[in-house]
């Protein structure tokens, strides 16, 4: 009696092969794009590019936007925008600089009061939003323009220039130091990036976040406080907004009351885009890092090929609209694959 014939395995069914795929093509495309950029420019531009200077260079200045772009993604993840972040940035340079040159303060002290009022400024933007129930886009646009009438007021249209000492070293140095022969900067990027992973990816208080942001009626039926961890959210972002004006005011050496409102979109390009990779469909710290570096390269690239100034926001308005667009279509996918993120039965019950 002849054996019977092993059952042949199956191949994978169509959808879910394009499902495994398309995964893996929204995580990592970003990634493989940005070291693709560098790639194309390290061969266009040998003997510029590729070059422990020119990457220095990226690193520190792009530290800023990328904090800024970080702080942005915490009220993202709970579907807020915050618009006030640009002018937030501007007044806590400005803040910084008036209590060190004018008040003669030490600037630990002043770099502690003005990050603590950031986070303060960030919670009042929170229950503005979330107790007046106005929506964030408005909410946060007044309350940006009202920041920015108190930056012209403390500055009187002027710039705060330091004495002839000039500003402290170990000020300054907050900034220009270095460590391991990088800039300063970009380990604070690192630091910041770490914790908002803890934060959103390994504690409980991420998922709720991420609850909040993907569906508010099962997050009240989970019994999380919405209104209250919205709040959270904002003073977070504010908390990061005004370590970034510290670091900004290290950077410029002046007040200057105009600075902060061109750092806004290249914030939210970085934290939308951040959005479709890594953790595609949400926000997330690793994929907002992965989008700062892509547009780093190839602002960096475009400008050493020589682009006119206009090529600088021409650049990060293609890029939002392509993050938005991606961010769109990501949402949308997992609606038709039945992907749900985060799953509600991995969210830890509130007491």
């Amino acid at each position: 009696m002849s054996p019977s014939p092993l059952p042949s395995r199956s191949p994978a069914p169509r959808s879910v092969r394009g499902r495994f795929h398309g995964h893996h093509i929204g995580s990592y495309g970003l990634p493989v794009l940005a070291a693709l950029l560098f790639l194309v420019f390290s061969l266009v531009l040998p003997e510029t590019f590729p070059t422990r200077d020119n990457v220095s260079s990226i690193l520190s200045n792009q530290s800023i936007p990328a904090i800024l772009a970080l702080g942005a993604t915490l009220p993202i993840a709970t579907g807020r925008f915050d618009l006030s972040l640009g002018y937030g940035l501007g007044l806590a340079h400005v803040m910084v600089m008036r209590l060190i040159v004018d008040e003669g303060w030490p600037w630990p002290l002043a770099c502690l009061v003005v990050v603590c009022a950031g986070a303060v400024a960030g919670a009042l933007n929170g229950v503005i939003v979330e107790f007046g129930q106005i929506d964030s886009f408005i909410a946060t646009l007044g309350t940006g323009s009202m920041m920015y009438a108190v930056t012209g007021w403390i500055t009187g249209g002027s710039r705060i220039v330091p004495g002839p000492s000039g500003l402290p070293a170990s000020f300054t140095g907050l900034y220009d130091s270095r460590f391991l022969g990088l800039p300063v900067p970009a380990f604070y990027v690192l630091a910041v990036a770490a914790v908002l992973w803890l934060l959103l990816e390994r504690l409980p208080l991420g998922r709720y976040l991420y609850v909040i942001g993907s569906n508010p009626r099962a997050a009240g039926i989970l019994g999380i406080p919405t209104r209250t961890y919205s709040v959270f959210a904002f003073a977070g972002s504010g908390l990061i907004v005004g370590f970034a004006g510290v670091l900004l005011a290290a950077q410029q050496q002046t007040g200057n009351p105009s600075v902060g409102l061109d750092y806004l979109l290249p914030a939210f390009v970085g934290a939308l885009l951040g959005s479709t990779t890594i953790r595609a469909g949400r926000p997330n710290a690793l994929g907002t890092l992965v989008a700062v570096a892509v547009l780093a390269i190839g602002l960096a690239g475009i400008g050493q090929l020589g682009a006119q100034f206009w090529a600088t926001p021409l650049f990060n308005g293609g890029t939002l609209l392509l993050a938005v667009g991606l961010a769109g279509y990501s949402a949308r996918r997992r609606l038709r694959t039945g992907e749900r993120q985060p799953p509600l039965e991995h969210v830890p019950p509130t007491s």
